[in-house]
C-alpha cells in the first residue's frame, strides 16, 4: 500500500519535522526546571525563576504550536491516503465478476471498505507521528537522562528488557485475534445487511424476534472476541508501568544516595530524571499501542489486500465493435457450470441462433437454466465450453465496455436507487433529453403513472424503490433499459408483475419502436411469449424445443403441458 502515501510524501515529511520541534521542547523542560530548582527554589534567585519561567512557557507555546502542524499534516497523508484507498478498493470491488462476490459477502465488503480501510489509515497517522515521537522521546530521554547521571541511565537500561518482552509476549498472543475480530464486524455486518434490505419480509412473516435472536447472536461473537482481546491487552500496560515505575524508584534512591554521600547530584537533576523517565514511560506506551495498532491494521490490510489483488476472471479482449448496428447472437455446444459447484452442468449442449430484430422468449420450469443462459451474453459468466458469439464474434474476444454497451438487461427484481424517477431512467443514457426518457417511459407503460404521483419524473424513488409497487419498479427498469437503446434487450422475467393488458402493450410498444432490436424474453407465462417469433423450451438444461406457438403446440409435450396448465384449464395463472 506504499503507492498511496508516496505521492504525499510532502505531508509525511513536514509532520515529522514538526514533531521533532514538539519533542525537543518537551525534552528541554525538566533539564530547565532542574535549575529552576537548584538555583532558583534552593538558591532563593527570584530573578532566574521568573526568567527560566518566561522561557518554558514560550517554548511550551512554540511545541504546541509545533505538534498542532505536526497532526495537521499528518492528518492530511492519513486522510488523502484513506480517500484514495477506499476509491481504489471500491474500484475494484465494482471490478469484480459475478464468480468473485459469489465468494465474498456484501457484510464482509462493507466491512472492509469501512472499517478496515479506518484501522490502515489510523495507523499511517499513527505512524507518521508516534513512530518519531516515541523513538524521538525514548533516545532523546535516555540521553538527558545519561547527562544528569550515567548511573540513571543504567537503570532505566536494566528495566527495558523487561518491558519488551511484556510488549512482545502481548502483542504475539492477540495478534491472532485481531483478524477474527474483522471476521465476527463481517457477521454483523451481514445480518444488518440482509435485515434492513429485506425489513418487509421480516415484518411479513412476524420474524422480528428471530432476527433479533441472529443478530445477537452475531454481536455477541463480535463481543466476545473483543472482550477477550481487550482483556489480555489490559494485562499489558500495568506490566509496563511496574517495570518503569521500579525504575524511578531505582533512581530515587540511587540519587537520595548519591546525594548524601557525594552531593554530585542536585535534587532538581533527580526531579528532572525522574520527569526523563516518565518521558521515557510515555514514549514505550506510545510504542506499544502503535504495535496493537499495526498489529490490527495488519490483519486489516491482509483483508483489503484480497480485494485489491484479486485477477480480475472476466477480462476483455481487443475487440470493438464494427460501427454497423446489429444485434445477432448465437450459441454453439455451449455448456455451462457454476464456479465452485463440483463440476455440475446447469447448460448442456446449447445451440441457439437468434437473429437480429426478432424476438425470441425462452420457456422452462425454474431451475432450468433459462437466467444461467442469458447470464452468458454480456459475460456475467464464461461458458465451461463452447462459444457465445454476438454479431459474429465470440464474446470472450470482445472488449468489455463494447460488449455490454451493445445489451441491456432488465432483472425481475427491479434495481432502484434513491434519487428521483427521471435519474433512475436517465442511468440508461446520461445525455438523454427530457422527450427521450418520457418517450421511453411511454414504451414501458410506465408514463401514465410517472404523470400521476406528486412530482411527476421528479418524484424522490425512496431506498430500493420502496416507495412504489413491484410493477411499477419493472416498468421503470423497462424505461432504462429502452433508453440505452441496446441492440440486445434482454428480459429476465421482467415483466412478471405486469398485468396481462399492460404486458401486452408493453410488447406492442416494443415490436413498433424497437424493430431493429434484437430482443430476449425470459418468462413464466405463455400469454407473456406467445406472439414471440420464436419460442425456445430449456428443460433440464438443455434446449428441447424452438419454434413458434402454434409450432410448439403440436411438436412439444412440455409446452402443451405448460399451455394447458395456464390457458385451457382454469384460464392464465397470473403470477
Amino acid at each position: 500500500m506504499l503507492k498511496y502515501i508516496k505521492k504525499y510524501w510532502h505531508w509525511c515529511l513536514l509532520a515529522p519535522i514538526f514533531m521533532l520541534g514538539e519533542i525537543t521542547m518537551d525534552l528541554w523542560q525538566p533539564d530547565l526546571m532542574a535549575t529552576i530548582v537548584d538555583d532558583g527554589v534552593i538558591g532563593q534567585n527570584m530573578s532566574i525563576i521568573l526568567t527560566i519561567g518566561v522561557k518554558m512557557i514560550l517554548l511550551v507555546l512554540f511545541g504546541g504550536f509545533c505538534g498542532i502542524m505536526s497532526g495537521v499534516f499528518a492528518n492530511f497523508a492519513a486522510q488523502y491516503f484513506g480517500n484514495d484507498l477506499r476509491k481504489d478498493l471500491f474500484g475494484r470491488i465494482m471490478d469484480l465478476s459475478f464468480e468473485q462476490t459469489d465468494k465474498i459477502s456484501t457484510g464482509s465488503l462493507i466491512t472492509r471498505i469501512t472499517n478496515d480501510v479506518t484501522q490502515v489509515q489510523n495507523v499511517v497517522m499513527l505512524s507518521i507521528r508516534s513512530v518519531v515521537r516515541s523513538t524521538a522521546m525514548f533516545l532523546g530521554g535516555i540521553y538527558m537522562l545519561y547527562r544528569q547521571s550515567p548511573r540513571f541511565a543504567v537503570v532505566v537500561a536494566c528495566g527495558l528488557p523487561f518491558v519488551v518482552a511484556i510488549v512482545v509476549f502481548f502483542m504475539k498472543k492477540a495478534a491472532p485475534m485481531f483478524a477474527v475480530v474483522q471476521e465476527k464486524l463481517d457477521g454483523v455486518n451481514n445480518v444488518m445487511q440482509e435485515d434492513i434490505a429485506g425489513a418487509r419480509v421480516v415484518k411479513a412473516y412476524v420474524k422480528e424476534d428471530y432476527e433479533l435472536s441472529r443478530f445477537d447472536n452475531a454481536n455477541d461473537a463480535l463481543y466476545g472476541i473483543n472482550l477477550k482481546v481487550q482483556s489480555l491487552l489490559a494485562f499489558m500496560s500495568p506490566g509496563m508501568n511496574i517495570v518503569l515505575n521500579l525504575c524511578v524508584v531505582g533512581i530515587i534512591y540511587i540519587g537520595g544516595m548519591t546525594v548524601q554521600n557525594s552531593g554530585s547530584v542536585t535534587t532538581g537533576e533527580i526531579i528532572a530524571a525522574i520527569t526523563y523517565v516518565g518521558l521515557i514511560l510515555n514514549s514505550v506506551m506510545f510504542m506499544a499501542n502503535l504495535f496493537q495498532t499495526i498489529t490490527r491494521a495488519k490483519a486489516s490490510a491482509a483483508r483489503i489486500n484480497e480485494v485489491l489483488n484479486c485477477e480480475r476472471v472476466i477480462t476483455g479482449g481487443g475487440y470493438a465493435e464494427s460501427s454497423d448496428r446489429r444485434g445477432e447472437v448465437e450459441f454453439k455446444h455451449v455448456k455451462f457450470a457454476y464456479p465452485n459447484s463440483g463440476g455440475r452442468e446447469v447448460l448442456e449442449d446449447i445451440n441457439l441462433t437468434v437473429r437480429r430484430g426478432e424476438t425470441l422468449a425462452v420457456l422452462g420450469a425454474t431451475g432450468s437454466g433459462k437466467t444461467s443462459l442469458i447470464n452468458l451474453i454480456p459475460r456475467f459468466y464464461d461458458v465451461t465450453e463452447g462459444e457465445v458469439l454476438v454479431d459474429g464474434v465470440d464474446v470472450r474476444e470482445y472488449d468489455l465496455t463494447a460488449l455490454r454497451d451493445k445489451i441491456a438487461v432488465v432483472l425481475q427484481k427491479a434495481e432502484l436507487y434513491s434519487r428521483p424517477i427521471e435519474a433512475n431512467i436517465r442511468w440508461g443514457k446520461a445525455d438523454a433529453t427530457p422527450w427521450e426518457i418520457k418517450s421511453a417511459a411511454e414504451i414501458a407503460q410506465a408514463d401514465d403513472f410517472i404523470c400521476a404521483t406528486p412530482n411527476g419524473y421528479y418524484t424522490q424513488v425512496t431506498e430500493g424503490g420502496h416507495s412504489l409497487s413491484g410493477g411499477q419498479k419493472q416498468r421503470i427498469s423497462i424505461a432504462r433499459a429502452v433508453l440505452k437503446d441496446p441492440e440486445i434487450l434482454i428480459f429476465d422475467d421482467s415483466s412478471s408483475a405486469l398485468d396481462l393488458k399492460t404486458e401486452a402493450k408493453l410488447y406492442a410498444a416494443l415490436k413498433k419502436e424497437c424493430p431493429d432490436t434484437t430482443k430476449i424474453i425470459i418468462a413464466q407465462r405463455i400469454a407473456s411469449v406467445k406472439d414471440a417469433n420464436r419460442i425456445a423450451i430449456i428443460d433440464g438444461g438443455r434446449i428441447t424445443a424452438c419454434g413458434t406457438h402454434e409450432e410448439l403446440l403440436k411438436t412439444s409435450p412440455i409446452y402443451r403441458d405448460i399451455y394447458n396448465s395456464q390457458l385451457k384449464k382454469g384460464g392464465e395463472i397470473d403470477a
